[in-house]
């Protein structure tokens, strides 16, 4: 009998008392040893078996990255999804039904605590981060520098797996070490921490790690992916931010949230030198990240791209920011190896043959209007707020111009809400008549164009739904080397974890909520806003806004920061965690949800906004439901609020 299925049965008979009613809900993480993994005498014999259970503790971070299982990717409404059990089945639908509000706790939707709904187990995760730690010194052939950066790495690991809990859940049972097998029941349940205690412990654990980590990697082919000193200190600033933001830094809503000894769960009260610590853990991983050469990614065209323009290099150098190899991509912090795997729904059909194919991937991630919405004018100022911009009027059609030819098909009849907008509205979606570079004619003068209304459009029965339901596509997610035609060639890419413009502006928000506007602030968000063609936060505001006045004081700098983030970073799974954070997420989730009448086959027809989807979306939902199985065998644990 191997270690493993020893120890999983006397942890078994230890839980026996607890579980008698229903065992077959004793979960995961209280399990000591994972499945399918021999002694722990043969798993670290030598320093090859050792590394490879190490590479066992990076496998459940690299799975869970699978972004439609992602609440930063599926939860803020950027992409709705039609979850048509009929024409959409081979996709799984958890995460895009999270809007809907129908998960409850004896049903929680993509269930990261015991590892349901496409979620992966992170508690299992933990406890093999806690066995590499326990073990790591039974390799006789392990040297010290390679022991080092391997529980560098492993300490990493847990911090991040906790992490991830906790953002979903709150305070969360802390996991310092594994269950010894001759633990009681009592012992077994463990209680939750307070929401501080596992913030602390989270930090404390990248503290650990930090100094031991190598600034670059050496050897992309062999070890692109794991943990470097940057993406640690960059991961630190992040959970700084998360920590002194309003859902977890003073929240009023969960000011009489107890355990079940009566220990308040949540800080009393607003701490505001929290910030400070943000700013200071930002700045430090931006001096790390430029030292080791991070620095903005420019697109430089290849052989066979013919008649590059300024207006199309300007668009693929924010698209290929996203979606530019790792190797090549001087931005790029720290991404996941799983790769984005869903460009077939993100791109048009935009050729006959493509058309054929749609029984075979029918369903399109589609853009609501509202996240159109977000993208700034040319003039660098909300649609709503520039004095140029016929917002009245926006919904009506006109003919692409010479002035917008590099965006807009010359002649095609589109909203007047597409024209005249920044270069990351054009990078970022596709729609109706715009211009699309790339799916194998890669001539700036003779580009594809997105024929998004008709019966070519539809391409397929109305009673299927098999197209996009909104007429925006999220075209930053589609590689432009990736062909979708008679047959679908992808060019891979690995959706970022963290960038460094994404890096600038959580600094730049740092520093409002610290002391509001100061240059050193503006710095920050115009470095960003400069690379995607705009001017400067306070001169685009006082030359074409109506509110000339609102980057000049915080709260109006902090709806600037919240939205210049909501743009840049949009479809890269962080704005449902930034609307979460900010507790604005119910209110981005309060309007219903339109798009074009996408069945409509003149302009007419077309540009009438329709509702696609109604989003459900209450004050318990900012926190996941522990499931109710877990608190029946943890008498200890206490559910979040409103569950």
């Amino acid at each position: 009998m191997s270690l493993s299925v020893s120890i999983k049965g006397l942890a078994g008979a230890i839980l026996i008392g607890a579980c008698l009613s229903s065992l077959s809900s004793c979960k995961k993480y209280l399990d000591i040893v994972p499945d399918n993994v021999g002694t722990l005498d043969y798993a670290f014999r030598n320093k090859n078996e050792a590394e490879n259970y190490l590479f066992t503790c990076y496998s459940t971070m690299q799975r869970q990255y699978n972004t439609i299982v992602n609440p930063g990717f599926t939860l803020a409404a950027e992409i709705v999804y039609p979850t048509d059990p009929n024409g959409f089945a081979a996709l799984n639908e958890a995460g895009f039904s999270l809007i809907k509000g129908i998960q409850t706790p004896s049903n929680p939707l993509i269930n990261y605590w015991d590892g349901e709904g496409g979620a992966e187990p992170l508690f299992q995760a933990i406890r093999r981060c806690n066995i590499m730690l326990e073990n790591i010194d039974q390799p006789i052939d392990l040297d010290t520098p390679t022991k080092n950066r391997w529980l560098a790495e492993t300490r990493f690991l847990k911090a991040y797996y906790h992490y991830w809990l906790l953002r979903m859940y709150g305070p969360i049972p802390l996991v310092r070490e594994n269950l010894p097998i001759n633990a009681s029941a009592e012992e077994v349940k463990i209680k939750r921490a307070t929401l501080q205690e596992s913030f602390d412990y989270v930090l404390s654990l990248l503290d650990e790690a930090i100094p031991n980590l190598p600034p670059t990697i050496q050897n992309p082919a062999q070890e692109l992916g794991r943990i470097t000193k940057v993406i640690a200190l960059s991961f630190k600033a992040e959970i700084l931010m998360t920590q002194a933001s309003p859902l977890f830094n003073g929240n009023p809503d969960y000011a009489g949230f107890k355990d079940k000894d009566g220990r308040n769960l949540f800080p009393a009260s607003y701490d505001a030198t929290l910030w400070q610590k943000a700013a200071t853990a930002c700045k430090e991983a931006i001096d790390e990240a430029e030292s080791v050469g991070i620095k903005f990614h420019t697109y430089i065209p290849v052989g066979n791209v013919l008649n590059m323009n300024d207006e199309l290099k300007q668009v693929l150098t924010l698209q290929t920011a996203v979606t530019e190899k790792w190797e090549n991509n001087l931005e790029l912090i720290w991404a996941m190896n799983y790769g984005f795997n869903y460009q077939n729904y993100v791109i048009p059909r935009m050729t006959d043959k493509s058309v054929a194919s749609v029984n075979q991937n029918p369903g399109s991630f589609s853009v609501p209007i509202a996240t159109t919405d977000l993208f700034y004018t040319k003039n660098g100022v909300p649609i709503n707020e520039d004095k140029n911009f016929d917002y009245i009027n926006r919904y009506t059609t006109q003919a692409g111009d010479d002035a917008n030819k590099n965006y807009i098909k010359l002649g095609y009849a589109t909203a007047k809400v597409n024209f005249n907008r920044e270069s990351r509205f054009y990078a970022n979606l596709g729609f109706d008549g715009g211009i699309w570079f790339g799916n194998g004619v890669l001539d700036a003068n003779n580009p594809r164009y997105v024929q998004g209304r008709g019966p070519t459009a539809l391409a397929g029965p109305k009673s299927v739904g098999a197209t996009n339901i909104t007429g925006y596509w999220p075209k930053k997610l589609a590689n432009y080397i990736t062909v979708y035609d008679e047959t679908f060639q992808t060019e891979h890419f690995k959706l970022p974890v963290i960038r460094l413009a994404g890096l600038y502006l959580l600094y730049a928000e740092a520093l409002n909520e610290i002391n509001g506007p100061t240059a050193e602030t503006y710095e920050f968000i115009d470095r960003v806003r400069t690379r995607a063609g705009l001017k400067g936060v306070v001169e685009s505001w006082q030359t074409y806004s109506s509110a000339p006045s609102k980057p000049l004081t915080k709260e109006g700098l902090r709806q600037i920061i919240h939205q210049e983030r909501r743009i840049e970073l949009c479809f890269e799974a962080q704005s449902g965690w930034d609307l979460r954070r900010w507790k604005e997420l119910q209110n981005v989730l309060s309007r219903p949800l339109q798009g074009w009448n996408v069945y409509g086959e003149n302009p007419s027809d077309y540009y009438q906004p329709r509702t696609v989807l109604i989003p459900v979306f209450g004050l318990k939902n900012y926190l996941w439901p522990i499931k109710t199985d877990n608190l029946v065998v943890n008498t200890n644990l206490t559910q979040n609020p409103n569950w």
